[in-house]
């Protein structure tokens, strides 16, 4: 090889290891540039687990302390209703619990069932609220088109009844609630019967009645109406009927209204 072609081929070699060092450098700079970008903090994970499926399963607390529901845990999402721990009935106050959701901080909140007017409003309340979980297997539900109501225990009816419902312009609501309360009368042969049972719903359109226009359930001094579209909201049920409900019902019980 003479000397001009081993100068070519100097020059070619020195070309291309200067192109490959550039390189080099360029994918060290990009990389470098990907390693100080700011990347998003990752969300702290969880792990739900379900403590309601309002069938043959659900699980309820009392309020051991005053504390605010709100739309998302960690006090995320806004208000949603400050709860008590009484009734307006003047009794304990609980709620039904839905999801129990544990943080990797330690920190544990609640889904629950809030008592107010709404189709069975939700939120979410610090575990330490709330007292032991209660767990019951039975749920009741309510057709206001047949006027009937059953309940159920492990999914197997064992009690029913024809009932009377909201009237036009004061109907019954229809939505997923809960027994809040169960009351004796103290006077059986009264306007409530013997026994009545507070749920979560409220009126849409009483909020001025006492309570705020709580909806319950209860006997009657009136059976002969029954069934039918006769009350305020209420739903009543003869007090033979209100009587075995009562002994088999518990609070916390889950109440579909349709």
């Amino acid at each position: 090889m003479d000397r001009a072609a081993k100068k070519l081929c100097a020059w070619l070699i020195a070309a291309l290891v200067l192109a490959s060092l550039s390189a080099a450098s360029a994918g060290a700079a990009a990389s470098a540039g990907a390693a100080d970008a700011t990347t998003p903090a990752a969300t702290p994970g969880y792990t739900d687990t379900l403590l309601s499926n309002e069938q043959d399963t659900s699980r309820w607390a009392f309020v051991t302390r005053k504390t605010v529901a709100y739309a998302e845990p960690k006090e995320q999402g806004g208000k949603v209703r400050k709860l008590t721990t009484r009734t307006p009935d003047g009794t304990n106050e609980l709620v039904l619990a839905l999801v129990e959701r544990r943080f990797d901080d330690g920190s544990i909140y609640v889904q629950v069932r809030l008592p107010m007017r709404g189709t069975g409003r939700t939120g979410w309340v610090r575990r330490g609220a709330l007292g032991v979980y209660n767990t019951i297997h039975t749920r009741l539900e309510i057709d206001r088109h047949r006027f009937t109501a059953k309940l159920y225990k492990n999914e197997k009816l064992i009690w029913s009844a024809r009932v009377g419902v909201g009237r036009k312009g004061l109907n019954t609501p229809a939505g997923n609630f809960y027994v809040r309360d169960r009351l004796v009368s103290t006077d059986p042969h009264g306007l409530y019967g013997p026994y009545a049972f507070g749920l979560s719903a409220y009126s849409s359109h009483l909020s001025d009645w006492p309570g705020g226009g709580i909806i319950g359930i209860h006997g009657t001094n009136e059976p002969g109406l029954i069934p039918g579209r006769i009350s305020h909201g209420c739903i009543r049920v003869k007090n033979s009927k209100v009587r075995k409900l009562y002994r088999l019902m518990p609070p916390g019980t889950p109440v579909k209204i349709l």
